[in-house]
């Protein structure tokens, strides 16, 4: 009996090929296994392509509920944002495709799973340190880093050598990654950063601000303990709300993010992403923390999430550290619950009111008017002690300290 691998697949270009590849070069039994965080169409027809490109068995898996709430919720909760621009779209969804990958391995009896990331990229060390962490008994193959297919033209004649159909058009040949949170963009014109994104091309989920309606749009977003809930007073699923959500971002111009980043694996490298609702409940959450969190824990838990950021960025979502940092925002989120309204408009999220029942916001205090809670003399103390050190300083050393 052959030995099985699990090759984690989505039926472009990369896995299309991996299959007649793994079957040259091992002659494994194939298992393909797509895991649906949120691809739409994307899925449909794959089982009886990947089959007839000579896998044994598919599997679809959709877990894009369970992508929501256990991923994307924690991110967004801890206002996780890498390099102040990227809503970790693909990061977040390689630690549960990689869960699922060995979920099926370890039921299959499988020795080895595949996958079919680059060399160059990310993705290679999420899938890997996420199998390494939940089954490092398995073998990992990683064909870019082994095979003679130098480019996406070469993996092209690959196919077309062979009799099999290209999954794309060589005239458009971005390579994007998918999800229900965020659309990836890279390749071609993308390459060199001195060119303007042919947005017309690329875009999917979203238009440009210029093609944006011309009136505005407003919306309002329920939160529970820092997690989205209702989006105009509608309660629903994570997967329903999020989809509203990118619909009504999208429309009005939201979510559009030109990157240059930094790889983990030491290059930089740009793209273009969409993550229309992302963007949209990242600001809903953060607008509702001002309201509802203390200074020094707000202050604080930034640090947190840059930390968390480069963590998930960096594959490390199975860490100890990542689930410690977890635990620290599920306490911040206790109280961040209430309603966050806001006004879209050609691309801008304004700002249009928030509640709750836990705001720290008090109207006595912050008025102009003095109240029985503040009294204006007691900051001249506050003042004299808080400025002691510069005081100090300025009569002990003088001149010499201040040029």
């Amino acid at each position: 009996m052959k030995e099985k691998v699990i090759l984690a697949y989505s039926g472009g270009l990369d896995t299309t090929v991996l299959i007649p590849w793994l079957k040259e070069t091992y002659d494994y039994d194939i298992i393909a296994v797509c895991i649906d965080v949120g691809q739409g169409k994307e899925t449909d027809g794959l089982e009886q392509k990947a089959l007839k490109t000579g896998a044994s068995k598919f599997y679809l898996l959709d877990v894009t509920e369970e992508f929501l709430t256990q991923y994307a919720w924690p991110t967004l909760k801890a206002g996780a944002v890498y390099e102040s621009k990227y809503l970790l779209g693909t990061s977040i969804a390689r630690p549960i495709i990689g869960k699922c990958l060995v979920d099926i391995a370890k039921k299959e009896g499988a020795v080895a799973i595949c996958h079919g990331a680059t060399g160059k990229g990310n993705d290679q060390v999420r899938f890997e340190l996420a199998i390494k962490a939940l089954a490092p008994e398995l073998k990992i193959i990683a064909p870019w880093r082994i095979w003679d297919i130098q480019s996406r033209e070469d993996e092209i004649k690959y196919l077309e050598d062979r009799g099999i159909e290209v999954p794309m058009k060589k005239d458009d040949s971005y390579s994007r990654d998918k999800n229900l949170w965020h659309l990836s963009h890279e390749g071609l014109e993308l390459e060199d950063p001195a060119l303007e994104p042919n947005f017309d091309k690329l875009l999917q989920m979203s238009v440009t601000p210029e093609k944006a309606p011309d009136k505005d749009t407003y919306v309002e977003i329920e939160f529970e303990k820092g997690v989205p809930v209702a989006i105009d007073g509608k309660k629903m699923s994570a997967k329903d709300l999020l989809a509203e959500a990118n619909k009504l971002a999208g429309e009005n111009g939201i979510g559009i993010a030109d990157i240059v980043e930094n790889r983990l694996v030491g290059m930089k490298s740009r793209g273009v992403y969409e993550t229309p609702g992302g963007t949209l409940l990242y600001q809903a959450h953060e607008y509702l923390e001002h309201l509802c969190l203390d200074r020094d824990t707000y202050q604080y838990k930034l640090n947190v999430a840059n930390e968390f950021a480069k963590l998930v960025y960096n594959g490390l979502w199975f860490s100890p550290l990542r689930k410690a940092l977890s635990a620290f925002v599920d306490e911040t989120q206790k109280t961040v619950t209430g309603k966050v309204k806001l006004k879209l408009y050609k691309g801008n999220i304004i700002y249009a009111g928030a509640t709750s029942e836990y705001s720290l916001y008090c109207e006595s205090l912050a008025s102009f008017t003095t109240g029985d809670l503040y009294n204006h003399k007691d900051a001249e103390g506050f003042i004299n002690l808080f400025g002691l050190p510069l005081k100090v300083g300025a009569m002990l050393l003088g001149d010499k300290i201040n040029g």
